[in-house]
């Protein structure tokens, strides 16, 4: 896996503070940082499959359904 580093702000190296060690929600900086880009892929996904959608007339699907098929779509690609 490739390592990187990264510059925070202020404001964002105490949010991960909070998160990983005051909350416990996320064990290390990493899975923080690797949970939060997963799910802003997650989002353009969604948003790109609405445009395409949008533009293209209209389906069955639910939003729901649209979300769970791109989180299927990712896992099958192993983003998740």
């Amino acid at each position: 896996m490739p390592r990187q580093s990264i510059s925070l702000t202020d404001p964002s190296s105490e949010w991960l503070k909070q998160k990983v060690d005051i909350e416990g929600e996320y064990r290390s900086n990493s899975e923080a940082v690797n949970d939060l880009i997963r799910k802003a892929r997650e989002m353009e996904g969604i948003r790109a499959r609405l445009v395409q959608t949008e533009q293209g007339g209209f389906t069955d699907q639910t939003r729901e359904d649209i979300r769970a098929e791109i989180r299927k779509e990712m896992r099958r690609d192993g983003d998740l």
